[in-house]
C-alpha cells in the first residue's frame, strides 16, 4: 500500500512538472504545479497542514517575486527598456556585431540587479522592437538575451530565484557569495559570449541601421531607473549583513510602484494588474510538490548519494553540479533546485559542494528551452512578437554553450577552493 502510494505520488509530481513544462492546451504553468499540489491532498498523499507548511518554506522567494516583478513592471511600463534597447542601438555605430555586444552586455547588467526574469520577460521584447528598427537580424540577440538570463544568474544573490530556493532562503553573505561566485560568474559570462559570438558569426555580420527614433526618456521612465538602482544598492547593503532578501525587496518594489505611478499620475493598481502573479502560486505548487516527493523518501536517497561523494568533496562538487545542470533540463530548475536545496539540508555537505549545485541549476538550464522558468517565459515572450525558436534550434547553440561555460565555471569554482 505505501509503494502503492508512492508510485501516485511520483506520478503526480512528474506529471504536474511535465505540464509546467510543455503547458498542454496552452493552459499556464501554475495551474498544472497547483493542481498537482491539490490532487496530492485530495487523495491524502499530502496532509493538509504539511502542505501548508511547504508554502510557508516559500515566503522570502514570493516575497523576492514580488518586488522584482513590480520593480520591472514599472520599467516596462514607463519605457525604461524600450529606451535602453534603442541607446544600444544608436550606439552600435551601423556594425550588427557591436549591436550584439551591447545587447549582450544590457543583460549582463540587467540580469544581475534584476533577476533573469526580468530580462527573459521585459528586456526581450524591447531588443525584438529594436533589431527591427535597427533592420538586423533578431535572432542573434534574442539568444543574447537567453542565455546571459542563465548565465549571469548567480553573480549577486539577487539575480536569479533559484538563488534563494537553493540556499533555502538563508543566503550567503555578501562577502562570501563574491568571494565564492565572482570569478565563476565572469568565466561563465565570457565563455557564453563567446560561443554565441562564434555561433551566430554570420547572422551578425555586416550592417545595420543607427539613428533609430528613441522617445525621450520619461520622468516616470527616470524614476523607475533610479527606484531600481536604489533597490540593488539596498539589496547589496542587506545581503552584506546577511538578512533575508525577500522582505526588503517586496518593499522596494511597492514603493517604486507606488511612487512612480502617482508621480506619473497613473493608477498602481492598474500597474499591479500588468504583472504576472501566476508565477507565485507557480512556486507555491512546486514547494509542495517537492515536499510530497520528501515524504516518499526520494530527497533522503539523493541526501545519501550526496554524502557518499563526500570522501572527496571536490570530485563530489564537480560531478554535483554537473548532474544537477542536466536534471535541470529534465525536470526544470525550479524543482530541481528544491529538491536540491532539501537533500543539502539533510547532507550538511561542505560549501564548495553547495555552490556547485548552485551554479549547476543556475547555468544548466542554458541547454534547452525547458531547463528554467526564465527560458520559457522568453520563448513565449519571443512568440509574442512573431518569432520562433524551436527545441532542436535552442539545442544547436545550447549543447555548444552550455557545457563548455559550465566547466569553466565549476573549473574556477574548484581553482578557488
Amino acid at each position: 500500500m505505501v509503494t502503492l502510494a508512492y508510485g501516485a505520488t511520483w506520478a503526480i509530481a512528474g506529471l504536474s512538472t511535465a505540464g509546467v513544462i510543455a503547458r498542454p492546451m496552452r493552459w499556464p504553468e501554475w495551474i498544472w504545479a497547483v493542481a498537482g499540489a491539490v490532487l496530492l491532498i485530495v487523495l491524502g498523499l499530502m496532509p493538509l497542514g504539511e502542505a501548508g507548511q511547504a508554502v510557508a518554506k516559500g515566503t522570502d522567494v514570493y516575497l523576492f517575486l514580488i518586488g522584482m516583478m513590480l520593480l520591472s513592471e514599472t520599467a516596462r511600463e514607463h519605457g525604461a527598456f524600450d529606451w535602453i534597447a534603442a541607446t544600444a542601438v544608436n550606439m552600435a555605430g551601423r556594425s550588427r556585431a557591436k549591436l550584439f555586444a551591447l545587447v549582450y552586455a544590457t543583460g549582463v547588467v540587467v540580469t544581475t540587479f534584476m533577476s533573469n526574469d526580468a530580462t527573459a520577460v521585459v528586456l526581450t521584447p524591447a531588443v525584438f522592437v529594436a533589431a527591427k528598427k535597427a533592420k538586423a537580424d533578431p535572432l542573434p540577440l534574442l539568444f543574447a538575451c537567453a542565455l546571459i538570463a542563465n548565465a549571469a544568474s548567480f553573480v549577486l544573490p539577487i539575480s536569479n530565484p533559484a538563488n534563494l530556493v537553493l540556499y533555502g532562503g538563508h543566503m550567503p553573505p555578501l562577502g562570501a557569495w563574491m568571494a565564492a561566485f565572482a570569478l565563476p560568474s565572469l568565466a561563465s559570462i565570457l565563455v557564453t559570449f563567446a560561443v554565441l559570438r562564434f555561433t551566430q558569426r554570420a547572422r551578425i555580420a555586416g550592417s545595420c541601421e543607427c539613428d533609430v527614433t528613441r522617445d525621450t526618456l520619461s520622468n516616470g521612465g527616470k524614476l523607475a531607473m533610479a527606484g531600481i538602482g536604489l533597490t540593488a544598492l539596498l539589496l547589496l547593503i542587506v545581503s552584506a549583513l546577511d538578512i533575508e532578501l525577500g522582505l526588503p525587496t517586496a518593499l522596494a518594489g511597492i514603493a517604486t510602484a507606488v511612487i512612480v505611478s502617482l508621480l506619473a499620475g497613473r493608477s498602481p493598481v492598474t500597474l499591479a494588474k500588468s504583472v504576472s502573479w501566476g508565477v507565485l502560486p507557480l512556486a507555491a505548487g512546486l514547494f509542495v510538490l517537492v515536499e510530497a516527493l520528501d515524504r516518499t523518501g526520494v530527497i533522503a536517497w539523493v541526501a545519501r548519494g550526496l554524502r557518499d561523494m563526500l570522501v572527496d568533496p571536490t570530485r563530489a562538487a564537480a560531478v554535483s553540479g554537473t548532474m544537477l545542470a542536466f536534471v535541470s533540463n529534465a525536470m526544470n530548475n525550479l524543482p530541481a533546485g528544491l529538491v536540491a536545496s532539501s537533500a543539502i539540508a539533510q547532507a550538511h555537505p561542505p560549501q564548495i559542494v553547495t555552490d556547485a549545485l548552485l551554479i549547476g541549476v543556475d547555468l544548466g538550464p542554458n541547454l534547452s528551452v525547458t531547463g528554467s522558468l526564465a527560458t520559457i517565459l522568453w520563448l513565449q515572450a519571443i512568440r509574442r512578437e512573431g518569432e520562433d525558436v524551436s527545441f532542436l534550434a535552442f539545442l544547436k547553440v545550447g549543447a555548444v554553450a552550455m557545457p563548455l561555460a559550465l566547466v569553466a565555471a565549476l573549473g574556477m569554482r574548484l581553482l578557488i577552493g
